[in-house]
């Protein structure tokens, strides 16, 4: 099939995935409004087969050390599917599924499998990695970039994290897990009862992320966006909470943005 852009529609909701740039959600667009930043960072693309940063890039698989590209020196972050073509495996009206298959520099052959399902008020993503031969240490996440303003004022962000991990000079945890601090964020923060997290653009939109995963990270420092990022585990989570793919046993996530308007 081919890999130009696929347009998804429910309702007044329209979503558009670019399969051949990472596999990303371009587009999501609500009653003509786009939710989602455009420009040179923009959309939701997929972060795996790990999320946010891995410390010097370095991660161990047993008593293998892999070094990874330190594309954030001097760390490597977000993962490698986001800087390839994704292949469409199936499209309807508001359902598509892509899949990826995990080459180097990732040093174990894999397939990354995501579905986007579109309702006319939600849009829900899964995403799952499989092990062809080698058992290895994976994460699963999303990174989207949502406008901060849609025309009037700006979204108000509410979530009650049981806990933030703390987060040292490197941007990296240290391991220590704190209070909630107040924002401005770049910081990850447990939700044991799974991620929700709600986006209000006072008398336009709201929107609610949740995913069944208990970590999520919220950054909201620049000013044309926040992003609110559930995933498998924190940032260097390869090293400090690895969850291991095996050939019978993949890895898969959900994440489901609901919306109402106000």
């Amino acid at each position: 099939m081919s890999n130009d852009e696929i347009t998804l529609t429910a309702g007044d909701a329209e979503v558009a995935l670019v399969p051949g740039s990472g596999g990303r959600v371009r587009s999501l667009r609500v009653g003509g409004v786009e939710l989602l930043r455009q420009g040179e960072r923009y959309g939701c693309f997929p972060m795996v087969p790990w999320c946010g940063r891995i410390r010097d890039g370095k991660f161990r698989n047993g008593a293998t050390l892999h070094q990874m590209p330190l594309n954030s020196p001097p760390h490597a972050i977000h993962g490698t599917a986001r800087d390839g073509a994704w292949r469409v495996a199936r499209t309807g009206k508001n359902e598509a599924v892509l899949t990826y298959d995990l080459v180097e520099p990732w040093p174990y052959p894999g397939r990354v499998t995501q579905i986007a399902a579109l309702t006319e008020d939600s849009l829900t993503l899964t995403m799952s990695v499989e092990a062809y031969d080698s058992s290895f240490p994976a994460q699963i996440g999303w990174h989207p970039w949502f406008n901060r303003n849609l025309g009037q004022d700006d979204a108000r962000v509410d979530f009650t994290p049981a806990w933030q991990e703390e987060r040292g000079a490197d941007h990296l945890p240290t391991g220590n897990r704190i209070a909630p601090l107040p924002g401005p964020w770049d910081d990850c923060f447990g939700m044991p009862d799974g991620v929700h997290v709600t986006l209000s653009w006072p008398g336009q939109l709201e929107l609610t992320v949740a995913s069944r995963e208990e970590w999520v990270v919220v950054y909201d420092e620049q000013p044309e966006a926040v992003c609110v990022e559930p995933q498998t585990g924190p940032p260097d989570g390869l090293n400090t909470r690895p969850r291991l793919v095996t050939p019978i046993e993949p890895l898969e996530a959900t994440t489901t943005w609901t919306w109402r308007t106000l």
